[in-house]
């Protein structure tokens, strides 16, 4: 009887206040354990992605999958699988006939890699920056986007371009457009086609889809115009096995499915979204099991899917799988391979056997198989805000199986406002996440208008309102759970990266709701962003705010860094020094005017990193900082917070 109650009692959870709990979920375990995936590639009977490595500098490291299990590093020291296209890359290599071809971080040169061999450079050295790689064999040659930054009285110059895989010749097949994505060829190799936008339009805003043949000699012929109009967004692209030109579009509000044959033609009306915003190149959402079946993923209420669609018939058929966020789609014979995670299970590339239906994990992000009584379940939240509209989050309340809290207390709450601002977040797993919940954090990662996943009609409320909408979003989200008694109204912090770091910055200076933020990378000054931005994101701005200069004043009315003497509450930032999307002079002089306020504030910069931290020391830094420094505003002791 003795022995039972010990046992029960060391079993019981300790009361301590939110905030206070320790948890096994150690900033050296974060980076230590995880990796990022992406990008998978399917040749032959090998399967190949990319691994970001924190643990190697942030280095991309191409990894490959045989039939019989294995597993092996294809791409050597020091080389580093990223493209600085539009600086935010993606579609950084390319798998034929067993050879790789990729962009190699350093100079920006596409390398040539036979099997078993070291890599080659293919490309001259020059200013070019290359993305979206495909094949052409009949020509010998790849097929790519390019932006030329070899002009230095002028932006650069995106265009569609050749590369000669035997002399590594570079030559011009399309240009005219300010930005080119998705160059496809035809099964027989006989017909381009590619999408194009222009400033000032975002490629979610419009843009426009071609097609034109090629010669003999491999030449484009006249190009023709298929689908893309006013207010309309052409997602991406691909050619059916029997050469029917097959993409998305939002033309209905959604972005759904349609072919062109004779026309365009719409495969599904749904409310719901079969792409993903072009801010890399790369992006996957559907791919064919035969000529009249498509493999798709779809977004709806917040979450992916994975489907099956019968174009004859326009019947959707759901697979029935745990995954909330489903990314990367290949499809080879009778197997799906994707990215899929789920709020318990971490990024992982999975196969997918379309016939029996059973899926095998091949590779995982992390390793680590955290207890599950430290593991926060989100829950979908639709709340109100301005104008008598909805908007939408996923709420993670605290949780750690060996605390429970003093009766009556609240937990304080981490509003996550995530960048783009033309994005979203999903319900995945996240160490980062679960680092604040497994210490008595509530966190919220808000879908404020302007996120997509919702249609176009709600992706367009941030047009000319950005710093108003997301803002307001991210306010009333708060406010929500407070009202619904989850948590704390008196502990409210607000953090984000990039746009999200704008919003943050927005919120702690024209509001009072947050009593501390944290901006990573964050906008302060729209003007100097207007000015000083690389040229994807140069004219993003016209829509999220209006045109520049002719509406200058708006940009200094919504521009926290003008009015920091409305400031009362302590900020901490993070900011790499080699930023290019964010320079580090917007954070710099935010800083310097708060520290002549006398606000609390810290400032934390990374050498050697860019837009967003991929070195390990730098991103267990920021973790613990930003934690650190709630703990000291909210008054928690933080004294042996981790647990070995």
């Amino acid at each position: 009887m003795i022995n039972e109650l010990r046992v029960t009692k060391l079993l019981m959870p300790k009361i301590a206040s939110y905030g206070c709990w320790k948890s096994p979920m150690t900033s050296d375990l974060i980076v230590a354990e995880t990796i990022g995936i992406s990008s998978i590639v399917v040749d032959n009977n090998a399967i190949y992605w990319l691994e970001g490595r924190p643990q190697e500098k942030g280095r991309n490291v191409l990894v490959q999958w045989t039939s019989d299990g294995q597993t092996m590093d294809i791409t050597p020291q020091p080389f580093n699988v990223r493209t600085r296209v539009h600086e935010y890359g993606g579609g950084a290599y390319l798998i034929a006939h067993e050879t790789v071809y990729f962009v190699n971080f350093g100079d920006q040169r596409v390398y040539q890699q036979k099997r078993n061999s070291y890599p080659e450079p293919l490309t001259p050295e020059n200013q070019y920056y290359y993305a979206d790689f495909i094949l052409d064999s009949q020509n010998n040659r790849l097929i790519c986007v390019a932006e030329d930054h070899g002009l230095s009285d002028h932006e650069p110059e995106n265009k569609i371009v050749s590369v000669n895989l035997a002399t590594g010749e570079v030559n011009t097949l399309v240009s005219g457009h300010d930005f080119y994505s998705f160059p496809r060829l035809n099964p027989d190799g006989t017909i381009l086609a590619w999408i194009a936008w222009n400033h000032p339009n975002m490629p979610w805003d419009e843009t426009e889809l071609y097609q034109a043949p090629l010669n003999s000699e491999g030449l484009l012929g006249e190009k023709q115009f298929v689908a893309g109009k006013k207010n309309e967004s052409i997602a991406e692209i691909k050619w059916s096995p029997n050469g029917v030109l097959t993409f998305s579009s939002d033309r209905n509000n959604w972005w759904n499915l349609y072919q062109h044959k004779d026309g365009v033609q719409l495969l599904l009306e749904k409310e719901a979204e079969f792409a993903y915003p072009h801010w890399i190149f790369g992006l996957s959402t559907f791919a064919f099991a035969d000529e009249n079946t498509l493999v798709c993923t779809y977004t709806q209420h917040g979450r992916w899917y994975l489907g099956s669609l019968d174009i004859p018939t326009g019947q959707l058929t759901p697979f029935n799988l745990p995954y909330t966020n489903i990314s990367s789609l290949k499809v080879r014979e009778n197997q799906a391979f994707f990215l899929g995670s789920s709020p318990t299970e971490a990024n992982a590339i999975i196969q997918f056997d379309l016939a029996t239906q059973e899926t095998t994990i091949l590779k995982q992000a992390t390793s680590l198989k955290m207890d599950e009584g430290y593991l926060s379940i989100p829950e979908f939240i639709e709340f109100p805000t301005e104008n008598g509209l909805t908007a939408y989050a996923w709420y993670y309340p605290p949780k750690n199986k060996d605390y429970i809290a003093p009766e009556n207390e609240l937990p304080p709450l981490l509003v996550k406002s995530h960048g783009g601002p033309t994005a979203a977040t999903y319900p995945s797993f996240s160490l980062s996440v679960q680092y604040w919940t497994s210490r008595g954090f509530g966190y919220l990662t808000v879908n404020y208008g302007g996120s997509t996943g919702f249609g176009r009609n709600y992706r367009q409320r941030l047009q000319k309102n950005w710093g108003i909408v997301d803002v307001a979003d991210c306010i009333n989200g708060a406010k929500y759970l407070v009202q619904q008694q989850k948590v704390d109204g008196k502990k409210l912090a607000i953090s984000g990266g990039s746009a999200g770091g704008y919003t943050t910055l927005a919120a702690l200076t024209f509001y009072d709701t947050f009593k501390a933020g944290a901006s990573y990378y964050g906008v302060s000054d729209l003007e100097a962003l207007a000015t000083d931005t690389h040229k994807f994101e140069a004219r993003y701005l016209d829509g999220l705010i209006g045109k520049y200069p002719e509406e200058k004043e708006i940009y200094y009315q919504r521009s926290p860094i003008h009015f920091t003497d409305q400031l009362s509450c302590p900020i901490i930032f993070f900011q790499g020094l080699e930023d290019k999307v964010v320079p580090p002079n917007q954070t710099e002089k935010m800083v310097e005017a708060m520290k002549q306020k006398g606000i609390p504030v810290e400032y934390v910069p990374f050498e050697k990193e860019q837009h967003g931290f991929r070195q390990a020391n730098n991103i267990k830094q920021a973790l613990e900082r930003e934690f650190s420094f709630y703990a000291r505003i909210f008054g928690f002791d933080t004294v042996d917070q981790s647990v070995s």
